[in-house]
């Protein structure tokens, strides 16, 4: 068991998220960057769909109620393990009794805007639609379908043995760099009511840069830029929608869903970022800038391979260094 004693804002456990929901009108959630967990839990030995804790306000301050591996990735903070440092996308262990925090980094431009804590045995909370991750947006999954708080008690799972400490891996922002003239490059898809803006309007889409507006959180990310024009005015009736795919309301600033996103929605879709990127948007701090870079679908499926080869890469690595493959 773990326990928390400081705790930010909007702090949930998270896993993959909760796949084939959407049927049933209920959305995804999950972590808002997949592979991130996904290494965390690599690094600690737990299976694919374990929980960790997603941490969007630091700091973070927990007590390990018995000793325990644990990983911390995402975006960069300053992690000590009773005062002493924690090297990030590093496999740790701790000891009972021991506090671990996660502080703002120390680094004048740190990188990315959600940081996980990935624990050997995974958050056991109760499975819910055959998920773990929160949606607060109904109060669905995690603990008792909240944000967490200073004095909670989480429950660990039976742990498996993982890489011993010290074991780290290349942070996907350092093996799959993507950027535009320094701003974070996102691959996008035309959607169905793409040629029904304006030329100026697409051309706007794709060359100038927007902005994360403080209205965005992990329903949707509202961006502020030139104003997308329709050629005439468009009225839709509702249809279904999946995170990545980016609506324009009315007032012509687009809003990009993203994991707790309504599983329908009305508005025109100019645009989809492909499934491989949504991580690197999910790590754009509020009032950053993001560009987007048109793609097909072949260039989105081979994105596809190249994050997932990351991965299983990884998966390799660390396999080999795995006390069962040492013996």
């Amino acid at each position: 068991m773990i326990r928390l004693l400081a705790c930010g804002a909007l702090a949930t456990v998270q896993d993959r998220g909760r796949l084939g929901a959407l049927r049933w009108g209920v959305g995804t959630a999950g972590a808002m960057d997949a592979p991130a967990l996904a290494a965390g839990n690599l690094l600690v030995g737990n299976a694919d769909e374990a929980a960790g804790i997603e941490v969007q306000v630091l700091p973070l301050e927990i007590r390990f109620e018995a000793a325990a591996a644990f990983a911390v990735t995402g975006a960069d903070c300053t992690a000590t393990l009773d005062g002493v440092l924690v090297l990030p996308w590093t496999a740790a262990r701790a000891r009972a009794g021991a506090t671990l925090r996660l502080d703002r980094p120390a680094a004048f431009r740190a990188w990315g805007a959600r940081s996980y804590l990935c624990v050997a045995g995974g958050i056991d909370v109760p499975m819910v639609l055959g998920s773990r991750a929160t949606q607060l947006r109904g109060a669905i999954g995690g603990l008792e379908g909240r944000a967490l708080r200073a004095g909670d008690a989480l429950p660990v799972g039976r742990a498996a043995e993982g890489p011993p400490p010290g074991t780290g891996l290349v942070p996907p922002a350092i093996a799959l760099p993507r950027a535009v003239d320094g701003v974070p490059a996102l691959r996008v898809l035309p959607a169905a009511e793409y040629d029904r803006y304006t030329t100026d309007s697409l051309a706007a889409f794709w060359g100038e840069p927007w902005r994360i507006t403080p209205q965005s959180d992990r329903y949707g990310f509202r961006l502020a830029g030139p104003t997308l024009v329709p050629l005439r005015p468009l009225e839709l009736r509702s249809h279904g929608i999946v995170p990545g795919v980016i609506q324009v309301p009315h007032g012509g600033q687009p809003i990009i869903q993203m994991c707790d996103a309504q599983p329908s929605g009305g508005y025109p879709k100019i645009g989809t970022v492909i499934e491989a990127d949504l991580w690197r948007l999910a790590q754009a701090p509020i009032g950053s800038r993001i560009r987007f870079v048109e793609t097909g679908w072949d260039e989105a499926l081979a994105a596809r391979d190249a994050l997932d080869g990351w991965l299983a890469a990884a998966r390799r690595d660390l396999s080999c260094l795995s006390p069962r493959s040492a013996a």
